[in-house]
């Protein structure tokens, strides 16, 4: 029998391994001439950049026969294809998805596997006196079968099964949407905390909630705003990055007066006036990493503004930037203002996600006797 692998190694594809904080493939023997002569190949540093050199390595498209060979080829080919944040996601989905199922024959699954996964997922998660333990995670679980299931819906398409093998035979209960609604009077207490500097955190993320609940534009797309670029005569224009691969939606958000105040008081706030970006790091740079798909500056900083407002505002329940997405969603007159506001390509979306104002109905007339 095959010695097991490692615990760092698990997940990873076959004949990957992890040394000394890097990536590296071993090299099958006869094979060396095609990976530099070398044994041991080094692919990279992160598991994104190891993945983007043993494809470019590949070349061509993986026969599979389980459904690990199956994720690779969908590594390969479909993951690249994703946003940057989505992209990081389906890689940590596949790391776990094939520690379970890596070895298993395509034809194996059935609807039982998938619920059975479900079941058994956990996660460590840290408790109140500093220990950690396992705990249920089927959240987590239900988004890496989304991630399977994708998989075999391209497998069929690749010619490697006639049918998927639990599309629409299994009923996965959701997670109930976030319903936080944020009140006016809750924007102007936040707009109303006082800076200690002209310029810097507070007044940047005063900015983005201005800008944010004007136009409910998504993070990732305010973060790499660009004035020279992006501002133009009629507005500010941006193709969403999470869909500019699949939709390619384009939006143009025409200016008025508090829009062209908001961004103003953007620039006013960054701390390096020459920066390319609306909003900037103290060395001028964009708070969004392309590579990792994080945006852990900013991060820093909404919690740091965050933990200021429930100390000095009579604000007692926190929220998120998230939170002020679906605030514009829900103050918008119609579901398609709504929906145009946020550049979604469905209103369904739109509706169950982020319409979280309560609905005024109008009480019937009672009906008068006689």
């Amino acid at each position: 029998m095959p010695r097991p692998r490692k615990t760092e190694n698990r997940g990873l594809p076959a004949r990957w391994q992890v040394h000394h904080g890097a990536f590296f493939y071993r090299v099958p023997p006869g094979l060396e001439p095609h990976w530099d002569g070398k044994k041991r190949f080094r692919l990279g540093s992160t598991l994104s950049e190891a993945y983007k050199t043993w494809a470019e390595r590949l070349g061509t498209p993986i026969k599979a026969n389980t459904i690990g060979q199956l994720l690779d080829r969908y590594l390969l080919e479909e993951v690249p294809t994703k946003g940057v944040t989505t992209r990081r996601h389906h890689l940590l989905c596949i790391k776990k998805l094939r520690v379970q199922f890596g070895t298993w024959p395509l034809e194996t699954i059935k609807p039982r596997h998938v619920y059975a996964y479900i079941d058994a997922r956990t996660k460590e998660r840290k408790q109140p006196d500093g220990t950690t333990a396992r705990v249920k995670a089927p959240v987590a679980a239900r988004r890496e079968i989304e991630v399977l299931s994708h998989a075999y819906t391209k497998a069929v398409e690749w010619g490697y099964l006639d049918r998927h093998p639990f599309l629409g035979e299994t009923r996965l209960k959701g997670t109930k949407p976030r319903d936080r609604y944020v009140e006016d009077w809750e924007l102007d207490e936040c707009l109303a905390l006082q800076s200690r500097r002209k310029k810097g955190s507070v007044r940047a993320a005063q900015a983005y909630i201005r800008l944010k609940s004007l136009t409910g534009m998504a993070r990732g797309d305010l973060l790499r705003l660009r004035p020279a670029v992006d501002f133009k005569d009629d507005g500010i224009h941006i193709q969403r990055h999470k869909t500019a691969n699949s939709t390619g939606k384009r939006t143009v958000y025409t200016w008025n007066d508090d829009l062209r105040a908001a961004v103003a008081d953007a620039l006013a706030a960054r701390p390096v006036h020459i920066s390319p970006w609306l909003f900037c790091t103290l060395k001028g740079e964009c708070y969004f990493d392309e590579e990792t798909g994080r945006a852990g500056g900013w991060e820093s900083l909404w919690r740091g503004f965050m933990a200021r407002v429930l100390a000095e505002t009579k604000i007692t329940q926190s929220f998120t930037e998230h939170d002020i997405r679906a605030k514009a969603a829900s103050d918008a007159d119609t579901l398609e203002h709504a929906q145009a506001l946020l550049s979604h390509a469905d209103s369904s979306t739109t509706k169950r996600i982020y319409r979280r104002k309560p609905e005024l109905v109008a009480p019937l007339q009672a009906k008068k006797k006689g």
